[in-house]
């Protein structure tokens, strides 16, 4: 194994410490958040994009995540997948695109809804948080605090996503996104961004998944498709909390993996 190779599993394991320490009453804040709005019949949305919707799409459809939780899917910023991919990235950059995107949901009052930005400086993230928030949904902005102030906002109040959230989860991650250096290289690699973001993400679920037991409440769970039973299970959760989701048709089929 390379030295660089271990020095890329000693950052993500140094990162994964620290988040674990440090952001641990922010995690519980988030959970509690999570928690009742899938208590109390809530609708739940994540947004990130470009890789930032990678840790969102982590938590939506997959084996011992919460049914209820979706995917805000805005066409050409969902991951690396318009062509060509720069594109991507100039729409995070174009205002107004935020509010009518979320204006088309069926996202109401009391609802969740998750941004992710590692910097959190873009028009995309902050004018969706900001809009969300005058709807009265509650936000919960998954981003680095290392950005603000060290990089300029592409939004004209100057403001970060970190300014339009009820709650702040900070991955901790240097402005960059590099933790690796080599002299010929030419520039810092090997992030580490998306391992530890999803991380944070799986977290919030996994308390809240445990505040919602130990309150006597069966927390709406996905089981793998890949095991015997896990596809009629799958159905029967999915139609038990069809008015909550809207990653599939009414009736439609769940192999979930």
């Amino acid at each position: 194994m390379s030295d660089l190779v271990g020095q890329y599993f000693d950052a993500a394991v140094a990162h994964l410490q620290r988040i674990r320490t440090e952001e641990a009453g922010a995690i519980e804040q988030a959970a509690s958040l999570l928690a009742d709005a899938v208590a109390e019949g809530r609708r739940i949305f994540t947004f990130g994009a470009g890789h930032s919707s990678l840790p969102a799409q982590d938590v939506v459809y997959r084996s011992g995540g919460l049914v209820v939780i979706n995917l805000l899917n805005v066409p050409g910023m969902i991951g690396v997948n318009v062509m060509p991919a720069p594109l991507g990235s100039a729409l995070e950059r174009v205002s107004g695109l935020a509010p009518a995107t979320l204006d088309l949901t069926p996202a109401r009052e009391g609802d969740l809804l998750f941004v992710i930005s590692l910097s959190g400086r873009q028009v995309m993230p902050i004018e969706l948080a900001q809009h969300a928030r005058s709807r009265g949904l509650r936000v919960i902005g998954v981003t680095s605090l290392a950005y603000p102030g060290a990089v300029s906002s592409q939004h004209p109040s100057g403001s970060y996503l970190k300014d339009h959230c009820d709650v702040v989860l900070d991955s901790k991650i240097a402005v960059g996104d590099g933790e690796l250096s080599h002299p010929d290289a030419g520039t810092g690699f090997g992030s580490v961004s998306t391992v530890v973001t999803s991380a944070l993400m799986q977290a919030v679920v996994a308390s809240a998944v445990g505040k919602l037991a130990d309150k006597g409440i069966t927390p709406p769970l996905f089981r793998s498709g890949n095991v015997d039973g896990g596809t009629e299970w799958n159905a029967r959760m999915m139609a038990e909390n069809a008015d909550r989701i809207y990653y599939a048709y009414p009736a439609g089929p769940s192999g979930q993996g």
